[in-house]
């Protein structure tokens, strides 16, 4: 197995997309999709690859697949490498526990965000204006406060390099039309609810995700990755109080070092440090283990 995967170049395979984390190539009826060790901040990749994150972030959505089936049927066909088509084979070592192979889906232009705490660019906007992407919320919260009832806040999809923009419901029902939206707002919170109910019981709070989702012969599904640290803020239930930020499992602890160093949060990204890296996956893979023993 190959200490990291900063990219791969199957060259027998027809690559389709190379995103900030994940190389999706096209297999005919389906994709392969894999999770490399990129990690990006800020929508911004940066230069070094975190070892094992690819690894992690594929086995916690394949935990999360599987538990919200009874919601929502997702995209995944198949997640062990001896089972993907022969073309994958020769590819065998960078595929392992890093990839999927998924259902071609038409994905929806919005990120689908849901809060049950107040905390980054939502406690900036609270701050701000007293509301986030047009919801009013109650006078006198404090950073990382639990919300009363989870919050739906849809972002827009731009294109790599490019900052995600938060949006109100009706521009997101603008964008998929007003059924859509509010079927996915639904959907969202529910998947949310019971992640967080589930992570609670692992002693990991879920403070707020993004999911993406996707139609297949006008049947919404749920694609992409799910309740992962990348998506998500996970925080340890443990050492839980508001009034400030929280202790993580997630990439904040990575966009707190960017923010120490002022990085300007535009291309090129700053070469990382080795303890940053190492505290990195340390984190992540403890979310792992806390939420699947692995």
């Amino acid at each position: 197995m190959k200490p990291y995967v900063m990219e791969t170049d199957f060259s027998d395979l027809k690559l389709v997309k190379r995103g900030k984390v994940r190389d999706i190539y096209d297999l005919g009826d389906t994709l392969l999709m894999v999770m490399s060790d990129r990690i990006s901040a800020f929508d911004v990749i940066m230069p070094n690859p975190v070892p094992g994150k690819g690894r992690v972030l594929t086995q916690i959505s394949l935990f999360w697949f599987e538990a919200m089936r009874s919601l929502i049927e997702n995209h995944v066909v198949a997640s062990d490498v001896a089972d993907y088509p022969e073309a994958c084979q020769p590819y065998a070592e960078d595929l392992f526990e890093r990839s999927m192979v998924v259902r071609k889906a038409e994905p929806l232009p919005i990120e689908c965000v849901v809060r049950g705490y107040i905390s980054g660019s939502g406690w900036k906007s609270y701050q701000k204006s007293g509301d986030i992407c047009g919801i009013k919320l109650p006078p006198g919260l404090e950073e990382s406060d639990r919300l009363e009832d989870p919050i739906f806040t849809p972002s827009t999809k731009e294109e790599l390099g490019q900052h995600d923009i938060n949006i109100d419901f009706a521009a997101a029902a603008d964008m998929v039309g007003s059924d859509m939206a509010e079927k996915v707002r639904q959907i969202s919170i529910d998947i949310y609810k019971k992640g967080a109910e589930i992570a609670n019981e692992k002693g990991i709070i879920i403070a707020d995700t993004k999911f993406e989702f996707g139609l297949i012969d006008n049947k919404l599904i749920l694609i992409d990755e799910v309740l992962t640290p990348d998506s998500s803020r996970f925080w340890p239930k443990d050492t839980y109080l508001p009034g400030g930020p929280q202790k993580s499992y997630d990439k904040q602890y990575l966009r707190d070092y960017l923010i120490s160093i002022e990085w300007d949060k535009n291309p090129p990204a700053p070469n990382l440090p080795d303890d940053v890296i190492e505290n990195t996956i340390q984190k992540y893979e403890e979310a792992l283990a806390q939420l699947t023993g692995r």
